[in-house]
């Protein structure tokens, strides 16, 4: 070997990291009690389990340390490998591979021994090298303990983040394995030990197809996506709850893991119920309020309206139920409305429910409500009127309608303040103040067994009874006068008050629809008024002598049309039924009186239009 090529030896030796501090005369001693080897591509130079007995250092070419098909990484000129075997005698952990053609300096463990033994400069060097590295190391470990608590505090304020959330937080893998779980989460699932376990056990059936859909389409994979659907988590001890959330993925082509963030929105859902609740009670009290624009108060003179106001003033402070009666018209619910104005309930709802008017498989809904699916048509739940009526006042009108297998559910509602609404097995509390009335005479009901008699005398602990408007004396012009300055002023027309011919028109005629029938009569009055004035006589029934002379006069030789026929065997069912107070069959109802079987009557009615007065 010429000189240059032993500077140029000496040079890549001095640039070995392992032999950097060594003295070049070492080296060179060292190089020529070394061997040098030769490798192929593909050769082994180290196998896996052999035992060690030299270092080398790669002069030339390529090399991978590896087990078996796993690689470590691959060294290249100037490396070194097999460092161990110089100071134990371990199996080898690793094999070696040339991957081109390799030229190595082979180091044997008895030689280096015998240099660390006999040339001190070589000692030197190498113990330099090693106290470097040990230093680095140092360096590194310090660096490495300084990241570590880095790392550890990134760590501790992640996890304070996640655990402290609201939101439930769950990593878990492409197995639905769950890897992470917050406070929050192990919360909605009632476990604590969660983790490895399935996420989709703790979802009811349309949630974990929802999830396992979103997931194994792998269209959601590196991406955020909003839950289309609100997803409902069943906890271990069977609490099911309400949430929305997101889904997002991250992750390579071999594995990918996902975060499920789940909200909890049942105090939302509860929030809109009640929202929706209140909307529903804001629309009935809307559509009293319309009624109540022909409300014009109670207008009292004589002195059996007037013992009615002190009945009400009576009874109003007290929670008494309290069943009023009196003929259609007469302004049953104007008294219902004056006891509820002026009792402790009055800041609460006064909720009306006429049971008469309502369908006898419908009342039961309406007075307690219903679950979903109750019944057919049932598609959501329904509050009742007595839970809008809670902490308030039901006006139960026309009373006697109320179906007799329904009649037991009320009375639990008086004595215990509790019923059970359609198709639910919860008990539903409620603190409301009842009053009914009716125009039938319930306690001749009861002993007909078409009324229950405990219900009769708990409705009826204070009774108050209306008189008919035609045994009011001059109240009706009054209320008359009233009703017409309301209209005036609703139609924008200036209408003359009575005179007292006209007020003797009012007290003249029966009145068998009561105020009722004063109020239409009124509206259609002014309606029809011309420059303020309103012929009264056309106005009021029976009230135009000539023209009832006139009829009378034709009557004998006129011959009726069809129409006519029509209009007059209407108007006679109309006489019977107000006459039998609508009763159609039975030995005292309407069919019996007209001499026809109550169906044929039924088909009458409802062909005819007749629709009894409410």
């Amino acid at each position: 070997m010429t000189p240059t090529e032993h500077n140029k030896l000496l040079d890549f030796l001095s640039e070995v990291p392992f032999f950097s501090e060594v003295e070049r005369t070492s080296l060179l001693e060292m190089y020529k009690n070394s061997e040098t080897q030769q490798f192929i591509k593909n050769n082994r130079i180290i196998e896996k389990g052999d035992v060690g007995d030299a270092m080398y250092v790669i002069l030339k070419g390529k090399v991978k340390v590896h087990d078996k098909d796993h690689s470590y990484g691959t060294l290249t000129k100037g490396d070194c490998f097999g460092e161990y075997a110089l100071i134990d005698e371990e199996p080898r952990s690793v094999s070696v591979t040339a991957l081109e053609e390799t030229s190595v300096l082979k180091i044997t463990t008895a030689y280096f021994s015998q240099l660390m033994e006999s040339d001190k400069g070589f000692v030197k060097g190498v113990m330099s090298v090693l106290i470097k590295r040990h230093r680095e190391l140092d360096i590194i470990q310090e660096e490495l303990a300084s990241s570590k608590k880095e790392v550890e505090l990134a760590n501790a304020k992640m996890t304070g983040l996640i655990d402290g959330a609201m939101d439930a937080i769950i990593m878990f893998d492409g197995n639905f394995r769950i890897l992470l779980a917050n406070d929050s989460a192990k919360s909605i699932m009632e476990n604590h030990e969660v983790l490895q376990r399935n996420i989709l056990f703790f979802l009811d059936e349309a949630g974990a197809d929802l999830l396992e859909n979103l997931v194994k389409s792998k269209q959601e994979q590196n991406k955020n996506a909003y839950l289309p659907k609100i997803i409902k988590v069943i906890g271990s001890d069977g609490t099911e709850t309400l949430h929305e959330g997101t889904l997002s993925s991250y992750g390579d082509e071999k594995e990918v893991f996902y975060t499920l963030i789940l909200r909890n929105i049942d105090d939302r859902l509860m929030a809109e119920h009640k929202i929706s609740s209140l909307e529903t009670q804001t629309e009935y009290l809307q559509e009293e309020i319309k009624e109540l624009t022909n409300d014009h108060g109670i207008i009292a003179q004589h002195k059996s309206m007037k013992k009615v106001l002190d009945l009400i003033a009576q009874v109003a402070q007290t929670e008494a139920t309290v069943l009023i009666h009196g003929e259609t018209g007469t302004g049953k619910e104007l008294v219902a409305r004056a006891i509820h104005a002026a009792s402790n309930r009055s800041e609460g709802p006064l909720i009306r429910i006429n049971c008469g008017a309502i369908p006898a498989n419908l009342i039961e809904s309406e007075l307690f409500g219903h679950e979903k699916g109750a019944f057919t048509g049932a598609t959501a739940s329904r509050k009742g009127r007595f839970l809008l009526a809670d902490k308030g006042t039901i006006f139960l009108d026309e009373i006697g309608e109320l179906p007799l297998d329904l009649q037991p559910k009320l009375l639990r509602v008086i004595q215990e303040g509790e019923f059970d609404p359609v198709g639910s097995s919860t008990t539903q509390k409620v603190d409301v103040r009842i009053i009914a009335a009716s125009h039938r005479d319930l306690l001749q009901f009861s002993k007909e067994g078409k009324f229950r008699e405990d219900l009769y005398y708990r409705l009826n602990v204070f009774p108050i009874e209306i008189p008919a408007l035609r045994e009011r004396g001059n109240d009706v012009s009054l209320i008359a006068d009233a009703m017409v300055e309301h209209f005036s002023k609703k139609l924008n027309r200036k209408i003359k008050k009575l005179t007292q011919e006209q007020k003797k028109l009012f007290q003249e005629y029966d009145w068998p629809g009561n105020v009722r029938e004063l109020q239409n009569l009124m509206e259609r009055a002014v309606i029809v008024s011309q420059n303020g004035e309103i012929d009264w006589s056309f106005i009021i029934p029976n009230s135009n002598p000539r023209a009832m002379e006139v009829q009378s006069a034709v009557e004998p030789d006129h011959i009726l049309t069809a129409q006519e026929m029509i209009q007059l065997e209407k108007e006679n069912i109309v006489k019977a039924l107000k006459q039998t107070r609508w009763k159609v069959s039975g030995e005292k109802g309407a069919a019996a009186l007209l001499g026809v079987p109550p169906t044929t009557l039924t088909s009458k009615i409802k062909a005819l239009g007749i629709v009894r007065p409410v």
